[in-house]
């Protein structure tokens, strides 16, 4: 378990915000180090052509760590979106074949393939939500020979499902297909290894569990793939970049590795530098205590709320950074304001309270949300 550390964050005592799935809190140091980095601009005569390359490599290598690859896989990107687009332009599907995808999956990890299949001929294979809530099995009964691409969470968002990965990995490679994860709802607060499971891509927003800003995300590319297509093409992707005097002698060459990936100005000086920051502090607390930390809560605010008429999946089939409580009788729409009220923030998702603390919260977080939902409840 960790300490708490609200310290490190901007968060008043009186507000108990249970909210990472929604957006993060930045944290002191990582806010600091976007100011340093942001008031560069105020001096571009002192950015030199080399301060272009050193942030994106610093983060490229902490992001890298954080999964276990190497930093030659991680391309910079600046949403999950950009990352699932450039998955699906470079992972083949033909006319017959399926896409398989969660029921309720997040809109940008379906839009795309939505797309895809449309283009292609192929088939939007949609894994059922299951009555058990244990959505692997679900996700192995359907994934079959037909499956193309395996497009995933690691948790399902609406429900908290945890899936586990490595199973799912095992079985595409055995069939097959192709594995494009989108980690946003995980990286950070539950343990992820590429080598354990192998996805041909997985990307992650940092603006939740990663705690670090808004618009800028990693995007792990598997080494087989470091010659695919980029979603854009940019100057600073180019393996004449480093010599700004060369630029106009135009080259087919990328840089080497996923770098080819990146986006567009992605040295940007006063967000990389905040999440490097950030990711430097999740390996130093270690993501599997912060998943231990955020799950005693979580089950604390769960075996309460399961008294009050309110259920969520069980661990290991829930993630434990993550809890999505549901009721025979609807969630009132009103919820999240008179929540807002108290100084309690949680968020409404389709039929779910979904509740994710992490280690800036308390005891006292989860008993001020406990006496919140014994109002509801006894209201209805």
């Amino acid at each position: 378990m960790i300490p708490c550390q609200r310290h490190l964050f901007d968060i008043p005592d009186d507000v108990a915000y249970l909210n990472c799935a929604y957006m993060s809190p930045l944290m002191k140091p990582a806010l600091e180090a976007g100011i340093t980095g942001l008031t560069r601009k105020a001096h571009p005569w002192e950015l030199t052509s080399d301060k272009f390359f050193t942030g994106s490599e610093d983060f490229r290598a902490t992001a890298a760590q954080l999964i276990g690859s190497s930093a030659d896989d991680i391309a910079i990107v600046p949403s999950a979106s950009y990352g699932i687009a450039t998955a699906a332009k470079n992972l083949p599907v033909k006319k017959n074949q399926s896409i398989l995808v969660l029921a309720e999956q997040f809109p940008s990890n379906y839009y795309a393939w939505e797309r895809l299949a449309e283009k292609t001929g192929a088939a939007l294979k949609i894994v059922s939500w299951p009555e058990d809530d244990d959505w692997t099995a679900a996700v192995l009964h359907d994934l079959t020979a037909d499956v193309a691409i395996a497009v995933l969470p690691h948790v399902q968002w609406t429900s908290g499902g945890q899936l586990d990965l490595v199973r799912i990995g095992a079985a595409c490679r055995n069939l097959g297909s192709t594995l494009a994860l989108d980690l946003t709802q995980s990286l950070g607060a539950l343990p992820f290894n590429v080598g354990d499971i192998q996805p041909d891509f997985a990307v992650a927003a940092c603006y939740k569990w990663l705690l670090g800003p808004y618009s800028v995300g990693l995007l792990y590319v598997a080494p087989q793939l470091h010659n695919g297509i980029p979603l854009e093409e940019n100057w600073i992707q180019r393996a004449n970049a480093r010599d700004f005097s060369s630029l106009i002698l135009y080259t087919e060459n990328y840089d080497h590795g996923a770098r080819r990936f990146d986006m567009g100005e992605r040295s940007n000086f006063a967000l990389l530098p905040a999440a490097d920051r950030a990711i430097k502090q999740l390996l130093e607390w270690r993501v599997d205590q912060i998943s231990e930390t955020a799950g005693a809560m979580s089950s604390r605010i769960a075996q309460a709320a399961a008294e009050l008429g309110f259920h969520a999946p069980r661990e290991p089939l829930r993630a434990p950074h993550y809890l999505a409580l549901r009721r025979k009788l609807p969630i009132p729409k009103e919820l999240p304001e008179m929540l807002a009220r108290e100084k309690v923030f949680v968020s409404v998702r389709g039929s779910s309270i979904r509740v994710t603390p992490n280690v800036y919260n308390t005891i006292e977080d989860c008993d001020r949300l406990i006496a919140c939902l014994r109002r509801v409840a006894d209201k209805s």
